[in-house]
């Protein structure tokens, strides 16, 4: 199976294991993609929905990967302490809001859809569990936004229920949807937007950051040996 490993962030991209003797072999609209292997394929495709969607839809369509694996770090809504790996169950996007034409809250009406669910959740966290990664599996929710303390997270976590909030999983399942390819989301929690030291764990993120670069690699590396014709 030829995995789409993608992330946002450089810093993400770097705590992969492996990813400090790589160079990009190509860049496409500014993205850079690196290969770890022949079945697996990184990118940092930028913080933000359109950025993520942007690298989601080149990983179909130029490098027509089988599946797509984003990671990176999230925010959480609960005590789930930091470093904490989460494999997304569904995604939703909390920002997405055609209310005024008569859409539930959250609706992407292109695609008709509030709900955008993942590949397999439990099996991924199994192959993580075989790897000797513990993972939950969750809810998430994104925008282009960074959530904080305050009322416009209260209401993101009072209509969505969501665990963690980040901001390019959704995109990314979207594309995914419309390309008709697998999405994966493995996320590990960095800060939590309702603790009064959001912004210290935030700033104090490399655990995080190893935890999730060392979960998403374990997961790609499981999910190419698997035969795409299991998708």
């Amino acid at each position: 199976m030829k995995i789409g490993l993608q992330l946002a962030m450089p810093s993400e991209f770097r705590a992969l294991p492996g990813a400090s003797s790589l160079t990009p072999f190509e860049t496409v609209s500014g993205v850079d993609f690196y290969r770890f292997s022949p079945d697996i394929i990184a990118c940092t495709g930028g913080v933000g929905k359109v950025n993520a969607a942007m690298a989601a839809e080149i990983l179909c369509l130029k490098y027509g990967v089988d599946l797509i694996l984003n990671t990176g770090v999230a925010g959480c809504f609960t005590d789930l302490p930091t470093t904490s790996v989460v494999v997304a169950s569904e995604l939703i996007q909390h920002d997405v809001d055609t209310t005024g034409v008569g859409d539930p809250i959250g609706l992407v009406s292109t695609v008709n859809r509030l709900e955008f669910p993942t590949w397999q959740p439990e099996h991924c966290v199994e192959l993580l569990r075989r790897a000797g990664i513990e993972a939950v599996t969750g809810r998430v929710s994104t925008s282009d936004a960074f959530l904080t303390r305050g009322a416009r997270s209260q209401w993101v976590y009072d209509t969505f229920h969501p665990l963690l909030a980040e901001m390019e999983g959704c995109a990314i399942a979207q594309v995914c949807l419309r390309n008709d390819v697998p999405f994966v989301a493995v996320k590990s929690v960095s800060d939590h937007p309702f603790f009064e030291n959001q912004a210290e764990e935030y700033n104090a993120f490399q655990e995080a950051l190893d935890a999730a670069g060392q979960a998403a690699m374990a997961l790609a590396a499981a999910l190419a040996e698997e035969p795409a014709a299991k998708l």
